[in-house]
């Protein structure tokens, strides 16, 4: 399995024959070396509906025809503009050709603003474990730490987990690395920093700070074999 990052909390996974994109903030992301019209995801997975984390995928999905999982509620918001949609909710998992999808909590907010609908409430946020080829991804999307991280590290084998380090909005470095003590990955990723100037950071001090997994600082497009 190939894991790429692009910026912001964009994580591609190439599995099998299959692309999956999450939280694809393309149009607007200064860091991403994406381009809308080259994607063409066979599923995307979004952890809440902030605009920095939908990003382009109405363009994307009405492109490629791609399978959308997301919270319930932004799920529904966004089959409502003609987009194929699965909506789960937190806790539950399901098997899809391509892998299996599990969302967990997530402390943060969820709202989807457009000019023709305004706010949209979307959901509860949260974040994505899933499973694929025999690994464990975990995708925590906006979140503060919180204790249950631990009952996700013990209750499954994370071979690569990507942690939002950006304070402001989300946990700074020295939660998210309490954050990986919980989780107890076997590799870590950086992200959701640098993007915009209260988010930046840098991941290097992040590094000094974990010591039970190994950090992978990840350029953008840069890739894990797993």
């Amino acid at each position: 399995m190939q894991v790429s990052y692009h910026g912001h909390s964009i994580v591609k996974i190439k599995t099998g024959n299959y692309t999956i994109l999450i939280d694809p903030f393309i149009t607007g992301n200064g860091l991403t070396d994406l381009q809308v019209e080259n994607e063409k995801p066979d599923a995307i997975l979004l952890t809440h509906a902030h605009n920095d984390h939908v990003g382009d995928t109405l363009e994307l999905a009405s492109n490629s025809g791609a399978t959308v999982v997301a919270p319930v509620e932004l799920a529904n918001y966004l089959g409502s503009k003609g987009l194929n949609t699965v909506g789960m909710n937190l806790g539950g998992a399901k098997e899809f050709e391509f892998g299996t999808v599990k969302f967990t909590k997530a402390f943060h907010s969820s709202s989807y603003t457009s000019e023709e609908d305004g706010v949209i409430y979307g959901g509860m946020p949260a974040g994505i474990l899933f499973k694929a080829e025999g690994k464990t991804i975990y995708h925590a999307g906006d979140t503060e730490v919180f204790g249950d991280m631990e009952i996700i590290g013990k209750m499954n084998a994370i071979d690569l987990a990507f942690v939002p380090i950006g304070d402001f909005f989300t946990m700074g470095p020295e939660d998210a690395a309490y954050a990986v003590s919980l989780l107890n990955p076997k590799t870590v990723v950086p992200i959701h920093y640098n993007t915009f100037p209260p988010i930046n950071q840098d991941p290097e001090q992040f590094k000094k700070l974990v010591e039970q997994a190994e950090v992978n600082v990840l350029q953008v497009g840069g890739v894990i074999d797993i």
